[in-house]
């Protein structure tokens, strides 16, 4: 079953941000994963949740996901990203 990883991203340096994209993004790809969703316009409906930039992925199963996040791979890059940004996550299995 697929998954999908919800990120809110609070971004504090986004030259340094960059740096995290471009090694983050071919990294996803060959983790099987894509982007459904980046930083778009979005709108709260109910609650009180004030997401910042939102950023929605699918992955192939909870599997890849989470060998993609602890794998070296991420977890080095997540080093960048710690120092320019903020960020909430979660992961939810899909319906397949």
């Amino acid at each position: 079953m697929s998954a999908y990883v919800i990120f809110d991203v609070d971004i504090s340096s986004p030259a340094r941000y960059q740096e995290f994209m471009s090694g983050v993004k071919p990294a996803l790809e060959q983790a099987g994963a894509r982007y459904l969703a980046r930083g778009g316009a979005h709108k709260v409906y109910e609650g009180d949740w004030e997401p910042r930039r939102i950023v929605l992925l699918e992955f192939p199963s909870l599997a890849a996901w989470e060998a993609f996040y602890h794998g070296p791979v991420y977890q080095g890059l997540k080093g960048i990203r710690d120092e320019c940004s903020s960020a909430r996550l979660v992961s939810v299995v899909g319906l397949d």
